[in-house]
């Protein structure tokens, strides 16, 4: 996606509430780390400083991962998918992604799916 900041955050479809959601994935392994929800001028500050921004719909403040945990995200990468309703940001993760102090926020509970064969 190239042109101005304003050009792309412009193709973004942002929902009813103005967020979008964010996976956030490890640049390296593919890792899929956590989901978070970002604004327009939380994916601003992410595609402008290097840094994840996200939105706290809870708090209804900004948040820049690891502010005050100490496990930061680098971007890397960042692009829409083909609707432009989801963000995905390839990061290089400093420390846990999740707040409980994991890895990645999806290493908590199987969900034991019957597993698809061939057709």
């Amino acid at each position: 996606m190239t042109g101005s900041i304003e050009e792309r955050l412009g193709r973004v479809s942002f929902n009813e509430q103005g967020l979008v959601p964010a996976v956030i994935q490890q640049w390296d392994t593919g890792e899929v780390l956590m989901l978070g929800w970002m604004d327009a001028e939380a994916l601003r500050r992410t595609l402008t400083t290097g840094r994840v921004t996200f939105w706290s719909r809870s708090r209804g403040e900004y948040w820049r991962k690891g502010d005050t945990s100490g496990h930061i995200q680098l971007v890397r990468g960042a692009r829409l998918d083909c609707d432009g309703d989801t963000v995905l940001v390839t990061v290089q993760q400093i420390g846990a992604a999740c707040h409980t102090g994991d890895r990645t926020c999806f290493d908590a509970d199987d969900l034991d799916p019957v597993i698809g064969g061939r057709p």
